[in-house]
C-alpha cells in the first residue's frame, strides 16, 4: 500500500488486510474493532460533505480510544503499519480542514503510544519527500508543512531534525512565487510566509544561532529576510500577506538572546519603513532592501507586528540613558501617525493602537522603572494624545474600529488607576473631567455609552447619578432605538450590578433581598414601568428584551415590586405583566404556579389583541431554564386553545417568534420524554412498583399526544385556498416538529441535531400509531403547497419534503408528478414555472427510477452514461431547453405561450446548483461531463442572443452586431411586429395604445425573465464548478466556456435596457466575478479584468456611451467585477477603475453638448453612485469620499440637467455611505451621522472645501443689497450635509467656529429653502457650550420697531434662534439667567408678531418662537400677545397677501394651545368661537388642530368643542366644503366619540330631542347612500352619522344605517370604508347589540345582523380593520358575560372574537331559523359538479388571474368553525316543537343533494390518475377544498338533525326525497367519501362522526 493511492482505494485495502489476517497472539476481539474502526474511516472517505466526514470521523476516533493500549500492543508491526499509513494519507488530504486534522493527530498519538518509533519514521519519510525531491514548495506543501508544524507534535520533532532542508526549500521557493503577479499576491505567497513564521515561532531554539551566532552566515535565512522585507515594503498587494511577514520578522527578533540587540534590530526595522532604501541588521544577517510602495501598510505591518509578538523585555528596553524606551518614545509616535492618516485600513490600525495600550499596562512596572515618573498627569501632552485619539474615532463607520477604541478607553482608566495607586493620587480627577465631557454629549451618540460603562467602576453608581441626572431619561431614549438599544442595556447592567455591590459592601452582606429591591426601585422603578408600559413597541420589547432580565438576576425581589406597580385595567399593563412573568420564569428554577388570578390574567394574555402580549403570554408557557421540564397538563391544554387561533397574523415577526416558542416546548417536551423512557427502563431493571412508573408513563404520552395533534394542526392548514399566513405559519409549525422529532441528522448544522436516544422515542410513539409524520396523505398536501403561488410557501414546502421525507417517493407518484412538473415548468405564468421547477428538483431528489422515465423524452440514447441519475436528468433538461429555442425560433408568440424558456432555465439552476452534489455525480457517472455543460452554455448563449435579438427587432442577425440597444419604443415595436406575425396579419401602423396587449406582456416578460433567469444560473454554475469538492475532481468548465459565460453577461448588461433583466442578471454576475477574481489560474482571474477594461472603454467611447437612465447596466458591470475582488487585498481594480471614472466625471463638457443625448461624464458620476451604493464595497468607497464630495457638489453647477441630476443623486449616496443610513425621515435628525469633529478627522479636506462653498455664498455681489447674496447651485447640498452631522458634540479646539460667520450670513439668503437649512446646519456647528453666547447674539441683533431691515435676513433669524433654541430647551443647557436674559430681550421685540410688521412669514416664526418660550414669558406679555392676535384673527384680511394665511392658522392654534394650557372657561370659549368665523382658513385650521393634537382631552375645554362642534355641523353640511367638510367631521367624531383611559370606546351621544340632529343624519346617510364623495369623506360621515344614531329610536333611520354599514363592509368596498363601518360599529353597534340583549328586543333583527357584519369584518384582508371589529366582539361579549372591570376593557384578537360572537348569535339569538340560515349564509358552494368539471377543463393561457377580493377569508375554516355551532343550533330547534317540521323540512330538501355531491367526489376518486389532469392538479384547487369542506359540513349537520328526529322522520326523508337514505348510509357514505379524498390528498378532518 503507497501513500500516493487515492484514500479510498487505500482503505478498502486495509479493511481487506484485516479481515484477511490469520489472527495468532493477537487480543481475540481486537481485529474485529480495528475492522470497525476502519469501516468508519471509509465512510469518511466516501461523504462528500464535511459535516459528514467529521463525524463519521470522530466515530472511528471514539472506537480506536475504546481500545486498551495493552490490546493494541498484541499487534505486530506488520499489522500496524498500514493503518498508520492510512491515517497519514488522510492527513496529507485534510490539510486545509483543521478540525479533520485534529482528529487524525489524536488517532496517531494512540497509534504512537504502541510504537511511536515507527509513526515517527512514516511521518518523516513523507515529510522529507516534500523538502528533498522537488525544487520548490507548492501549495499543497506549504500547506502540509504549516499544519504539521502546527498542529502535530511528532511532526514538529520531524521538522526540528530537517530544519536546515525546510529553509533551503523556503529561500528557493520565495524567488518563484514572488516573480509572478497571481502567486505572491494569491495563497502561494500567504501560504511560504506562513510557514517562516511558524518555523521562527515554534522552533526558535534552532533558528536563534542561525541569526545571532556571529559569522553564521546561512544564506538561507539571510534570503528568507530579505523576501520578507520585500514583502513588507510592498512587494505584494495581498495586505494580509505583509502583514504576516512583518509578524515573521518580529518572530525573529524574539530569538534576540539580549535584550538590548533585539531592542536595536526593532528600532531598526521602524526606520526602514520610513526611508527609501535602507540596510538593516538583525544579528549577523545583513540585507538590503528598496522599496515597491510606501503605503503606510509597511509600518502598521511592522508596529502590529512587534506590539503584538514582541517581547516585553524588548518593548520597554532603555534605549539611551534619558529614560526613553521602544514602547513609548518609538512605537507611539509611529502608531499615533497610523491613527490620523487616512489609510484604507483603520480596523488594522486601532487595532494597534488598542495593543499599545494593552502593553503599557502590561509592562507599567518596568515603564516607571525606565522613566521614574507618571505616564498619565492631567495635562500631559500623552494623555491629550490619547484621549484625542478615542473621542475623533470613537464614531467610526469603519466596522469593528470603535469595539477597539471602546477596550482602548477601558484599558486607559486601568492604567490611570494604576498610577493613582502607585504615586498615591486620591483625587483622580481624569475621572471627573471624563465624565463631565460624557454627559455632554447628546443622547443620541453612541460614543456617549461606552465611556460610561467603562467610568462607573471608578466613580461609583451614585456619583455617576449625581453629575448625570439625566441618564434614565436618556436610557428610555436610547431603548427606543434599535442602534443605540444595546449601549443602554450595557450602561443599566454596569450600574445595577456595581449598585448592588455597593450596598451589599455598605452594609455588610447584611440587607434581605427585598430591602435591596427597594434601593433599586428608588432610582430604576419609574423608569422600568414607564418603558414596560409604553405604547412606543421598540421601547417595550427592547426594555423587555435587554434590561428586564438583568434587573431580575441582580435584584430578584423586584418582581414583587414591578408587579405591584401595575394596574391591568391601564394600557400596556398586561403586556408589561405578562413581559415580568416570562422573564421571571427564565430566571428562576422553580416553577411558577398557574392558578387562580394568575391564570385568570395569563387566558386574558393568550386571547389578548395586542400581538406582543399573546407571545410574551406564549412564551411564559413554553420557555424554562431546564429544557427537560415537562409542560403541564394545564399548559398543553392552553396551548391547544392558543395556537389554531394564533396561525393567521399579519406580521412575519411574530410567526417567526411564534415558532422559536413552540419549538422551546417541543424541546422541552422531547427531552422530558426521553428522560421518562431512561427512568422508566431503569425502573423496569430496578423491578419497582407500577405505581411508581404511572406518572413518567402519563407525561410521555400526554407529549406524545401534543405533538401528534401540533402535527395534524399544521397538516391541516395547508390546503389549498387557505391564506398565505396561515400557510407559512403551519410551515415554521411542521418544520418545528420535524426538526425537534425526528431522527435526521442535518450535515449543514452544528448545532440542534437529535439525541442519540431518539430512535427509542419515535418507536414508542408509532407502537401506538402515533408520529407517522410521513404518510402518502400528508405528502400529497405538501406537494399541493408546491402549488402555492408565493415563493415563500414553495421555497419552505420544498425545504421540509427534501430535509425530512424519505428518499423515495411511491413510483406512480414520481411519474405523475414529473409530467404535472413538466406542464408547470411550461407555464408563461413566472409563478407557475416557478413552481414547476421546484418540482422537478424534488422529483430528482425522490426517485429512484427518474432515468427511466426521462429517458424516452430525450432523443439522445448513444451514452451509456444516461443510465446514471444525474446524468439523463440533466439531458433531459437540454432536450426540453432545446426544445423552446427551437419553437422559439419558429414562432416567438407560441414560444412565450407554451414554451416560455425561463421555467427549463429556472429547473436547470435548481438542479445543477441547489441539489447537492449534482455536479461531482455527473463529474463521476461521465467522462464527457464537461462536453455536457459546455453545450449547456452554448445553448443559454445563443438563447441570450435570439432573446436579445427579439428585442433589438432583428432576430436573424446578432445582437453582437447592434452597437447599442433599443429604445423602449423601439421594442415596443419589435414586439408588436412579432406579435403580428404570429396572427398571421400585416403589419398595421396606428396609434400608440394605452395599455400593452396580452401578447405583448408574453413576449415582453418570457425575454426579460429568461434573461435574468440565464444570469442567475450561469453565475451559480460556475460558483458551484469552480469551488470545492467539485473543482478538486476535475474542471467542469473550460476556459472557453467561461469566457462565453462572460460574454454572455457582457452583452445582457450592456445591450438590455430591462432593469428586471439587469438586476436579475447582476445577482449571478457577482458570484461570476467573485469566483473568477479569486481563483488560482492567471488565465482564469484575467476574464473579469478584461471585462472591465471593455467596460472602461465604453465609457471613455467618444459618443453616446449611455442610452438610459442612470446609465442602464454599465455602472452595475463595473460594481459587480470590483466588489468580487478580495477585501484582504488592495482592491487594484477598484482603484483603477475610480481613477478613471474620476476622470472622465471631471471632464468639462464639450461645447457642443447636446441634452438629447447621453453623455460620457453623466455616466460616470451614475457609476460612482452605483460604486457607492454598492453594499459589497462598503467602507472600501470612503478613501475616495472627499474626491467624490467636491466632484459632486461642483456638478451642481452644470449647465446640463442630466449631469445635475446624476450629482444630486451621488451626493444623496455619499451622504448615506458618509454618515450612515438615515434613521428618520428628517434629514437633519440628530439621531444620523457623526459629529462635526468625528466628521472632520476622517475627511479633513471637506472642511475648507465647505467652507468655502459657504463664504462664497456668504459674500454680497457687486451692486447687491443688504438681502441679497450670490446664489451657489451646490450651498442647499453644503447645508444639507451640515445638518446631517450630530450636533452637541464640544468643540475644544474651536476648529468650527469658522463656519459661525458664513451661517449666520445665510440667515439674509433670497431662497427659503437655504435660509431653513442654515438653520439647521447652525445647530450642528454650534457647540453647547456657545448655546447661550449665540442665542443672545441672535435675539439682540433682531431689529426694533423703526429700525429698517431686510425680511428675509430678519425671518432667517428668527428660524436660526427657532432651531438653536429647540436644541438647547432639548438638552436642558441653558442656565435660568441666561434663559431669564433671553426672554426679555425676545419680549422687547413683540412687535414682529404685530400687525405693524408686514411679512406673516415672520409673524410665524415669531409665534413658533413665543410657543417655544411660552411657559418662560410673562403674564403681560402673553395677555397682549393674545389680545393682538384675537384682533387680528378678526380682522378681513388681504386674500392675495403672500402667507397670510399660514400667519392666521398658526395663530388660532396657537390661541388654541393656550385654551388648554391655561384652562381658562374664557379662552376656552374664545377658541370654538375660531369654529364660527368667515375665514376658511382659520376654521379649517382650528378643526385640524382639534382633530390631530387632541390636546384637548380631560380637560375644560373638551365639552366647549362639544357643543360647538355639534351646533355648527349642520351649518357645514349644508356648506358642503369638501377638504373642510372631511376634517370638521373628522373633529366631530374625535371629541363626541372619545377613548377613555381603558382604551374602551364611550359615545357621547347627541340627545335626540335636539331639532337640528334628524336633519343632520338626514343629511350624513343621504350622503352616504349617494356615494359620489371621496372615501375618506365618507368614512368619516358614517362615523359621524352612527355617533348621532346611538340613541336613536327612529327605525327607519337605524335600517338605513345599517344598510349602509353592510354595504361599506364588503369585501369590495374600500379599506378607509371598511375600516370606517368597523368603528362605527364599535360607536353604535355595541349599544344597539346590549339593547337587544337587556330589554325585549325592539330590533332583534338590527342587531344579529349587525353581529353578521362584525363577523365578516373580522375576516377582513386588512388586519386594522380585523383589529376594530375585534374591538366590537370584545365590548359585546363583555357586556353580553357582564365581565368584571379590568376583564371588560380588554380587547381579544379578531379570531378569539369571531368565536364570541359565534357563541353569541347562537346562545341569544338561536330562537328561530333566522340564525341558522345566518350560520349557512357563511358556507360557499358545494356544487362538486361544476367545481370538477372546472379542473378538467384546460387552463387558459395567460399571465395574469384575478385574484379574490379578500384574500384573507378562508371559505373552508370558517365552514369548519361554525359546525359545532351549527350542531348545537340544528339540536336546539329540532328538540323546539315550534321548529321541528322547518327542521325535518330542511332535511328533506338538502338530504339529495348532499348526497349527489359525495357521489360525484367518489366518482372524481374512482378515476384517480386517469383523470383528465390527474389527481395532482385538484391539491392545488381552492374552489375543490372549499366546496368538499362545505360539503362535509352540511352532511354533518344533516346527519346530526337526521339522528335528533329519529328514525321516523328519518324514514320519511328517505321516502320523500326518493334516496331511501337514513343516518347509517349517510355515515357510511362520509366516511367513504373521507378516505378516497384523504388518499388523493384533499385533507379534511372527518368532523364530528
Amino acid at each position: 500500500m503507497l501513500l500516493n493511492a487515492s484514500p479510498e482505494k487505500q482503505t478498502q485495502a486495509c479493511i481487506l488486510f484485516f479481515k484477511n489476517l490469520e489472527v495468532k497472539n493477537v487480543h481475540v476481539d481486537i481485529v474485529g474493532r480495528i475492522i470497525k474502526f476502519l469501516e468508519k474511516l471509509n465512510e469518511c472517505v466516501r461523504s462528500s460533505v464535511k459535516r459528514c466526514r467529521e463525524r463519521s470521523l470522530d466515530q472511528a476516533l471514539q472506537l480506536l480510544q475504546g481500545v486498551a493500549v495493552e490490546e493494541l500492543s498484541t499487534l505486530e508491526d506488520s499489522h500496524i503499519l498500514p493503518v498508520e499509513q492510512l491515517v497519514l494519507l488522510l492527513q496529507l488530504e485534510t490539510v486545509t480542514n483543521s478540525t479533520a486534522f485534529k482528529k487524525l493527530e489524536q488517532i496517531t498519538l494512540k497509534i504512537a503510544e504502541v510504537n511511536k518509533p515507527l509513526v515517527k519514521t512514516e511521518i518523516e519519510t513523507c515529510m522529507s519527500n516534500i523538502v528533498s525531491t522537488k525544487q520548490i514548495l507548492s501549495v499543497k506543501d506549504l500547506q502540509t508543512v504549516c499544519v504539521f508544524l502546527e498542529e502535530s507534535c511528532i511532526g514538529r520533532e520531524v521538522w526540528r531534525g530537517i530544519l536546515p532542508l525546510l529553509l533551503c526549500k523556503l529561500a528557493d521557493t520565495f524567488p518563484w512565487v514572488l516573480e509572478q503577479e497571481a502567486s505572491r499576491n494569491g495563497e502561494w505567497g500567504y501560504l511560504t510566509v506562513k510557514v517562516c513564521l511558524q518555523v521562527f515561532q515554534l522552533l526558535p531554539g534552532e533558528v536563534a544561532p542561525l541569526v545571532w551566532a556571529e559569522n553564521s552566515n546561512n544564506e538561507a535565512v539571510q534570503s528568507i529576510l530579505t523576501y520578507l522585507l520585500q514583502i513588507i515594503r510592498g512587494k505584494t498587494s495581498n495586505r494580509d500577506t505583509r502583514l504576516l511577514a512583518g509578524t515573521a520578522v518580529a518572530m525573529q527578533i524574539n530569538t534576540a538572546s539580549k535584550t538590548q540587540d533585539g531592542a536595536e534590530a526593532a528600532v531598526s526595522l521602524l526606520q526602514l519603513t520610513n526611508r527609501e532604501q535602507l540596510e538593516f541588521c538583525l544579528g549577523s544577517l545583513r540585507v538590503t532592501v528598496s522599496a515597491a510602495v510606501q503605503d503606510g501598510v509597511d509600518r502598521l505591518a511592522v508596529t502590529r507586528a512587534l506590539l503584538t509578538c514582541g517581547r516585553k523585555d524588548i518593548l520597554v528596553h532603555e534605549l539611551a540613558s534619558n529614560g526613553t524606551c521602544l514602547l513609548l518614545d518609538v512605537l507611539f509616535p509611529a502608531v499615533s501617525c497610523l491613527c490620523e492618516e487616512n489609510l484604507d485600513c483603520h480596523y488594522y490600525t486601532f487595532q494597534v493602537f488598542s495593543s499599545w495600550l494593552q502593553c503599557v499596562k502590561e509592562c507599567l512596572e518596568d515603564i516607571w522603572e525606565v522613566t521614574g515618573t507618571r505616564l498619565l498627569t492631567e495635562n500631559s501632552s500623552l494623555i491629550q494624545k490619547l484621549t484625542q485619539l478615542i473621542w475623533n474615532n470613537a464614531e467610526s463607520p469603519v466596522e469593528g474600529v470603535s469595539e477597539f477604541v471602546y477596550n482602548s478607553f477601558r484599558v486607559l482608566l486601568e492604567i490611570y488607576r494604576l498610577e493613582c495607586e502607585r504615586f498615591r493620587d486620591t483625587e483622580k480627577p481624569l475621572y471627573t473631567s471624563l465624565l463631565q465631557r460624557v454627559t455632554a454629549l447628546p443622547w443620541q451618540a453612541k460614543a456617549k455609552y461606552f465611556p460610561l460603562c467603562a467610568l462607573i467602576p471608578y466613580l461609583g453608581t451614585g456619583k455617576v447619578l449625581e453629575h448625570f441626572t439625566e441618564l434614565p431619561r436618556h436610557l428610555l431614549n436610547c431603548l427606543s432605538t434599535n442602534y443605540l438599544s444595546p449601549c443602554a442595556s450595557e450602561v443599566y447592567k454596569t450600574m445595577i450590578q456595581w449598585q448592588r455591590q455597593e450596598l451589599c459592601a455598605e452594609a455588610g452582606n447584611t440587607l434581605l433581598e427585598t430591602e435591596l429591591a427597594q434601593q433599586w426601585a428608588r432610582h430604576w422603578l419609574d423608569t422600568l414601568s414607564v418603558a414596560l408600559t409604553s405604547e412606543v413597541t421598540l421601547l417595550q420589547n427592547n426594555t423587555s428584551s435587554y434590561l428586564l432580565p438583568w434587573t431580575l438576576r441582580t435584584f430578584p425581589a423586584a418582581f414583587e415590586v414591578l408587579t405591584a406597580s401595575f394596574n391591568l385595567s391601564s394600557p400596556g399593563h398586561l403586556r408589561a405583566w405578562v413581559t415580568l412573568l416570562s422573564a421571571q420564569r427564565m430566571v428562576t428554577a422553580g416553577p411558577l404556579p398557574l392558578e387562580g388570578a394568575v391564570l385568570e390574567t395569563l387566558r386574558l394574555g393568550l386571547h389578548s389583541l395586542d400581538d406582543a402580549v399573546r407571545l410574551g403570554a406564549l412564551g411564559f408557557l413554553c420557555c424554562s431554564p431546564k429544557t427537560n421540564q415537562a409542560l403541564t397538563q394545564l399548559e398543553l391544554s392552553l396551548l391547544k386553545e392558543f395556537l389554531p387561533l394564533n396561525l393567521t397574523c399579519d406580521s412575519s415577526p411574530f410567526r417567526q417568534l411564534l415558532q422559536a416558542a413552540v419549538k422551546k416546548a417541543l424541546v422541552r417536551i422531547r427531552e422530558s420524554c426521553l428522560a421518562c423512557l431512561r427512568k422508566g427502563k431503569a425502573n423496569s431493571k430496578k423491578g419497582e412498583s407500577t405505581t411508581e412508573t404511572m406518572e413518567p408513563v402519563s407525561v410521555l404520552s400526554q407529549g406524545v399526544e401534543f405533538v401528534e395533534w401540533l402535527a395534524q394542526l399544521a397538516v391541516s392548514s395547508l390546503a389549498p385556498g387557505l391564506n398565505f399566513q396561515r400557510k407559512k405559519t403551519a410551515l415554521l409549525l411542521l418544520a418545528a416538529v420535524l426538526e425537534t422529532c425526528t431522527d435526521s441528522w442535518t450535515p449543514d448544522k452544528k448545532k440542534g441535531q437529535p439525541p442519540e436516544n431518539m430512535c427509542a422515542l419515535i418507536n414508542w410513539s408509532r407502537e401506538r400509531g402515533r408520529w407517522d409524520f410521513f404518510t402518502e396523505s400528508n405528502l400529497l398536501v405538501l406537494l399541493g403547497c408546491l402549488h402555492d403561488g408565493t415563493n415563500e410557501i414553495r421555497e419552505l414546502t420544498a425545504e421540509l419534503l427534501g430535509k425530512f421525507f424519505p428518499p423515495c417517493f411511491p413510483e406512480t407518484l414520481t411519474a405523475a408528478l414529473l409530467e404535472h412538473a413538466g406542464k408547470a415548468m411550461c407555464s408563461p405564468r413566472v409563478q407557475e414555472a416557478q413552481a414547476g421547477a421546484i418540482m422537478m428538483k424534488i422529483v430528482y431528489q425522490k426517485s429512484e427510477t427518474l432515468s427511466s422515465l426521462v429517458k424516452n423524452n430525450c432523443k439522445e440514447r448513444n451514452d451509456s452514461a444516461q443510465d446514471v441519475k444525474s446524468v439523463s436528468f440533466l439531458l433531459y433538461l437540454l432536450c426540453e431547453l432545446d426544445d423552446h429555442y427551437i419553437t422559439a425560433t419558429r414562432d416567438m408568440l407560441q414560444a412565450a405561450r407554451t414554451r416560455p424558456i425561463h421555467g427549463v432555465i429556472t429547473t436547470l439552476q435548481r438542479y445543477l446548483v441547489e441539489v447537492p452534489d449534482a455536479l461531482i455525480s455527473i463529474q463521476k457517472a461521465t467522462t464527457n461531463g464537461q462536453d455536457i455543460l459546455s453545450r449547456l452554455v452554448e445553448t443559454v448563449r445563443k438563447i441570450s442572443m435570439f432573446l436579445l435579438g427579439v428585442l433589438y427587432g432583428n432576430q436573424s442577425s446578432s445582437s453582437e452586431e447592434q452597437e447599442a440597444p433599443p429604445s423602449f419604443a423601439d421594442m415596443g415595436n419589435a414586439i408588436q411586429s412579432l406579435i403580428t406575425q404570429g396572427r398571421g396579419l400585416e403589419q398595421q401602423d396606428g396609434g400608440d395604445a394605452v395599455l400593452l396587449s396580452e401578447e405583448h406582456s408574453l413576449i415582453l416578460t418570457c425575454c426579460w425573465v429568461s434573461l435574468k433567469e440565464i444570469g442567475i444560473l450561469l453565475g451559480s454554475l460556475v460558483e458551484k464548478a469552480l469551488a470545492p469538492p467539485t473543482a478538486s475532481t476535475g474542471s467542469l468548465l473550460s476556459i472557453e466556456d467561461l469566457k462565453t459565460i462572460a460574454k454572455v453577461f457582457q452583452e445582457i448588461l450592456l445591450k438590455c435596457r430591462h432593469w428586471g433583466a439587469v438586476e436579475g442578471c447582476c445577482v449571478g454576475f457577482t458570484k461570476f466575478c467573485s469566483v473568477l477574481l479569486n481563483h488560482h489560474n492567471p488565465d482564469v482571474k484575467a476574464i473579469p479584468r478584461r471585462m472591465l477594461e471593455q467596460g472602461l472603454s465604453v465609457l471613455s467611447t467618444p459618443r453616446s456611451s449611455s442610452v438610459t437612465r442612470r446609465a442602464a447596466g454599465l455602472p452595475m458591470l463595473i460594481l459587480c467585477i470590483v466588489v468580487g475582488e478580495d477585501a484582504s487585498k488592495s482592491r487594484p481594480l477598484l482603484a483603477h477603475s475610480m481613477s478613471v471614472v474620476l476622470e472622465i466625471a471631471g471632464t468639462p463638457l464639450p461645447d457642443d453638448w447636446d441634452q438629447t443625448l447621453d453623455l460620457q461624464q453623466v455616466c460616470a458620476v451614475h457609476i460612482l453612485q452605483t460604486l457607492v451604493r454598492g453594499s459589497g464595497l462598503g467602507v472600501a468607497m470612503l478613501q475616495f469620499a472627499t474626491a467624490m464630495t467636491i466632484l459632486s457638489l461642483k456638478a451642481l453647477s452644470s449647465p446640463c440637467w442630466a449631469m445635475r441630476n446624476a450629482a444630486i443623486q451621488l451626493f444623496s449616496a455619499l451622504c448615506a455611505r458618509m454618515l450612515g443610513q438615515r434613521r428618520s425621515r428628517d434629514d437633519s435628525s440628530a439621531q444620523n451621522g457623526m459629529s462635526p469633529p468625528a466628521f472632520f478627522t476622517h475627511y479633513p479636506e471637506l472642511k475648507g472645501f465647505l467652507l468655502q462653498e459657504l463664504q462664497r455664498a456668504g459674500d454680497p455681489g457687486q451692486g447687491s443689497g443688504e438681502g441679497r447674496l450670490r446664489l451657489i447651485p451646490s450651498l442647499h447640498s453644503v447645508l444639507t450635509l451640515l445638518a446631517r452631522l450630530q450636533p452637541g458634540v464640544e468643540d475644544e479646539a474651536r476648529s468650527l467656529s469658522v463656519f459661525l460667520d458664513p451661517l449666520l450670513r445665510l440667515a439674509g439668503s433670497p431662497i427659503y429653502a437655504v435660509r431653513v437649512m442654515a438653520s439647521k446646519a447652525l445647530v450642528a456647528m454650534v457647540s453647547p457650550s456657545e448655546h447661550k453666547t449665540v442665542l443672545l447674539r441672535l435675539v439682540g441683533e433682531l431689529p426694533g420697531r423703526k429700525t429698517p431691515c431686510s425680511h428675509n435676513h430678519l425671518h432667517g433669524q428668527l428660524l436660526q434662534i427657532e432651531a438653536l433654541l429647540a436644541r438647547a430647551l432639548d438638552t436642558n443647557e441653558l442656565q435660568p439667567d441666561a434663559m431669564q436674559s433671553l426672554v426679555l430681550q425676545f419680549e422687547s421685540r413683540a412687535w414682529l408678531v404685530m400687525s405693524s410688521q408686514q411679512c406673516p412669514l415672520i409673524r410665524s416664526a415669531y409665534l413658533r418662537v413665543a410657543t417655544m418660550l411660552i411657559r418662560k414669558c410673562s403674564e403681560s406679555f402673553l395677555e397682549h400677545l393674545q389680545e393682538a392676535l384675537t384682533k387680528e384673527l378678526h380682522t378681513p384680511t388681504c386674500r392675495l397677501q403672500l402667507g397670510s394665511a399660514v400667519f392666521r392658522q398658526a395663530a388660532a392654534r396657537f390661541l388654541c394651545d393656550e385654551a388648554v394650557r391655561t384652562g381658562a372657561a374664557e379662552k376656552a370659549d374664545q377658541a370654538s368661537q375660531l369654529l364660527m368665523m368667515e375665514d376658511p382658513d382659520i376654521r379649517l385650521a382650528v378643526v385640524t388642530w382639534i382633530a390631530e393634537g387632541q390636546r384637548w382631552k380631560c380637560t375644560p375645554m373638551w365639552n366647549v368643542l362639544k357643543k360647538a362642534l355639534k351646533d355648527n355641523l349642520q351649518t357645514v353640511l349644508e356648506e358642503r366644503s369638501g377638504e373642510h367638510l372631511k376634517v370638521y367631521l373628522e373633529a366631530f367624531v374625535a371629541v363626541t366619540g372619545v377613548t377613555d383611559r381603558e382604551g374602551q370606546i364611550g359615545g357621547c351621544p347627541v340627545p335626540p330631542s335636539e331639532p337640528d340632529t334628524g336633519e343632520c343624519v338626514e343629511a350624513l346617510l343621504s350622503m352616504l347612500e349617494r356615494a359620489q364623495s371621496s372615501p375618506d369623506l365618507l368614512s368619516h360621515a358614517l362615523c359621524a352619522a352612527s355617533l348621532l344614531l346611538a340613541d336613536s329610536t327612529d327605525t327607519p333611520l337605524l335600517e338605513r344605517w345599517c344598510e349602509v354599514l353592510e354595504r361599506h363592509s364588503d369585501p369590495d368596498s374600500t379599506e378607509t370604508l371598511r375600516l370606517a363601518a368597523a368603528r362605527s360599529l364599535q360607536l353604535v353597534g355595541v349599544a344597539l347589540v346590549q339593547k337587544a340583549l337587556n330589554t325585549p328586543a325592539p330590533h332583534p333583527a338590527l342587531a344579529r345582523r349587525l353581529v353578521n357584519t362584525g363577523v365578516y369584518l373580522l375576516q377582513d384582508e386588512d388586519p386594522q380593520v380585523r383589529g376594530e371589529a375585534a374591538k366590537f366582539a370584545s365590548l359585546v361579549n363583555s357586556l353580553w358575560r357582564k365581565l368584571p372591570g379590568e376583564r371588560s376593557c380588554l380587547h381579544v384578537q379578531s379570531s378569539k372574537g369571531l368565536l364570541c360572537l359565534f357563541e353569541l348569535l347562537l346562545q341569544e339569538f338561536g330562537a328561530g331559523l333566522e340564525t341558522l340560515e345566518l350560520f349557512l349564509s357563511h358556507l360557499p358552494e358545494s356544487d362538486m359538479g361544476s367545481v370538477l368539471q372546472e379542473l378538467e377543463e384546460p387552463e387558459s393561457v395567460s399571465l395574469y388571474e384575478q385574484d379574490e377580493a379578500n384574500v384573507f377569508a378562508e371559505p373552508a375554516v370558517i365552514s369548519q368553525l361554525l359546525l359545532p355551532y351549527l350542531l348545537q343550533l340544528t339540536e336546539k330547534l329540532a328538540f323546539s316543537s315550534d321548529h321541528r317540521e322547518r327542521v325535518a323540512h330542511w332535511v328533506t330538501t338538502n338530504t339529495a343533494g348532499i348526497l349527489q355531491n359525495m357521489g360525484c367526489c367518489k366518482l372524481w376518486c374512482s378515476r384517480g390518475a386517469a383523470a383528465a389532469p390527474g389527481p395532482l392538479a385538484a391539491l392545488g384547487c381552492p374552489r375543490l377544498h372549499s366546496a368538499v369542506t362545505a360539503l362535509f359540513v352540511r352532511a354533518t349537520v344533516l346527519l346530526h338533525a337526521m339522528e335528533i328526529l329519529g328514525e321516523e322522520q328519518a324514514a320519511r326523508t328517505g321516502k320523500g326525497t326518493g334516496t331511501g337514505c337514513t343516518p347509517q348510509r349517510l355515515r357510511s357514505e362520509l366516511e367513504e367519501t373521507h378516505r378516497l379524498l384523504t388518499q388523493h390528498g384533499i385533507f379534511i378532518p372527518l368532523l364530528h362522526l
